[in-house]
């Protein structure tokens, strides 16, 4: 059974004004593994009647978010994450509720052993939106780095 936790969710909600406003709902959140949802809402929606591009975008930055909090919460003392960039693919039309699912592309214990040894790390975590009927939409990756505090 995997770590939720739940207090990340709440804590983005807090911190990042777009995340409560959007009503993102945090399904999942582990070290290995977020799951985040936007519920289909007619004032996100595009001219086709589906999710708008910048919500999806939002949807799956948050998500990449919230798995590097949660596999990297214990450097936040010496350590800040940022987005470096972000690249999205739209695959498939989205309609109704979307879920975002990211997972880290480069092994955790790799990216503190570069900061362990002084540098900035970079890393890509890896997101795919997919619909209720789990088609996937959208494909995102957003490269983070840990830049060292002080």
């Amino acid at each position: 059974m995997p770590q939720i936790q739940p207090a990340i969710g709440a804590m983005m909600a807090e911190t990042v004004p777009m995340v409560h406003t959007l009503g993102l709902e945090f399904l999942e959140t582990t070290p290995e593994r977020a799951v985040v949802t936007l519920r289909d809402r007619p004032g996100y929606r595009n001219h086709v009647g589906g999710p708008h591009a910048g919500a999806m975008f939002t949807l799956a930055e948050s998500a990449s978010g919230a798995i590097v909090l949660a596999a990297f919460g214990d450097q936040l003392s010496r350590a800040v994450p940022l987005a470096v960039r972000a690249e999205i693919a739209y695959t498939k039309l989205a309609m109704g509720d979307v879920t975002a699912t990211a997972e880290l592309a480069r092994p955790a214990a790799e990216v503190v052993a570069e900061l362990d040894a002084g540098r900035r790390p970079e890393f890509p975590v890896r997101v795919a939106i997919r619909r209720a009927d789990g088609a996937v939409t959208a494909e995102m990756t957003v490269v983070w780095t840990l830049r060292p505090a002080g």
